[in-house]
């Protein structure tokens, strides 16, 4: 008989209802998986808004955790870059071909095969879970036990603007210090950037600082805003809320960007000469594809970046999603497994 695997995890059955204890079977293990023993789960908002299938996405029961972090206890027959115990972790996707134009140009967080998580599948508030080993990355020793799983979705999406747009000489600002932008500051100071903190919260100034930031201005203020109009070579959205778009894209220098990875579902008015007189451009990208997740974590471990988390044991989860749900979170949430 074909060796399968009994879980133990926490599911909801519906939107707005509590996650409960759960069991389910997986089957034979697929020849490209990996199965973690999970050791702790980072709770994300996106994990808040599949539970109560927000996106239309969900399929219930719904085993929620997409920022996975533990060790491969069993491999499928054609992974070799893994073995069993090594410490791992996975985000927000779980699945791709590899062989559609995205996938065999390193893009696999662009294509459309590719699966996420907690889409279709169950994710990581379990004891195991499963994942295709190019969605599985190995954890270097020098990320502390328990701080790593956030890193593969909300450092993942902050790393990649950098990476794709920032020098070291730049001025990068970051709008919204919460479970991504608190990650943005540390990323933008470590990669050797002038960094600019914008926050609405006054209390959360020094913090800022501490995280990484040179200078932090108050979003809400419009005549700070209006004195630091051309100072920015990127600007790094994290909030999901509408702006004074006009304001924010007035902070570029010429040929500044406004990248956005946080997901304000409202519209963004763009007036064209904003963009056209200073040739400025606005871009967007989601959670990063392999090669830049794995770039993320060694860059994490050789500046010593972790995410500031809250832990919560496994059986506190409700309370952990009310906690989330409140915006009473600084920054993210674990769950220790």
């Amino acid at each position: 008989m074909p060796e399968t695997t009994t879980v133990h995890a926490y599911a909801t059955q519906g939107p707005n209802q509590p996650f409960e204890p759960f069991e389910y079977e997986l089957g034979p293990i697929q020849p490209d998986e990996v199965e973690i023993e999970v050791s702790h789960c980072g709770i994300c908002h996106s994990d808040l808004s599949m539970a109560n299938n927000d996106w239309g996405l969900t399929s219930y029961p719904f085993v929620g955790g997409h920022e996975v972090e533990g060790t491969v206890a069993k491999l499928g027959s054609e992974v070799t870059h893994l073995a069993i115990g090594d410490r791992v972790g996975v985000g927000w996707f779980a699945h791709s071909d590899t062989t559609c134009p995205q996938c065999v140009a390193g893009h696999h967080n662009l294509s459309p095969t590719t699966g996420g998580t907690i889409v279709g599948r169950h994710g990581g508030f379990a004891d195991r879970m499963r994942a295709q080993a190019v969605w599985t990355f190995p954890i270097d020793e020098g990320i502390p036990v328990g701080e790593a799983g956030p890193l593969f979705c909300g450092g993942g999406t902050v790393f990649t603007p950098l990476r794709r747009y920032a020098h070291p000489t730049n001025r990068v600002g970051v709008v919204g210090i919460g479970g991504l932008g608190h990650m943005a500051l540390k990323f933008a100071r470590s990669w050797g950037c002038h960094v600019t903190a914008i926050t609405s919260s006054a209390s959360k100034e020094q913090e800022a600082r501490d995280l990484g930031a040179h200078e932090v201005v108050m979003g809400r203020d419009a005549s700070a805003l209006e004195a630091h109009a051309n100072s920015l070579d990127l600007l790094i959205s994290t909030v999901n809320v509408s702006l004074d778009w006009s304001a924010y894209i007035a902070l570029l220098k010429p040929n500044g960007r406004l990248h956005l990875v946080g997901a304000a579902l409202e519209p963004i008015p763009i007036a064209a000469f904003d963009l056209i007189m200073g040739q400025r451009s606005i871009s967007g990208s989601p959670v990063a594809n392999p090669t830049d997740t794995t770039l993320m974590v060694d860059f994490a471990a050789r500046h010593a970046i972790a995410p500031m988390n809250e832990h919560f044991p496994l059986s506190e989860l409700n309370q952990a999603m009310k906690r989330l749900a409140e915006g009473d979170m600084r920054y993210r949430a674990v769950l220790d497994v």
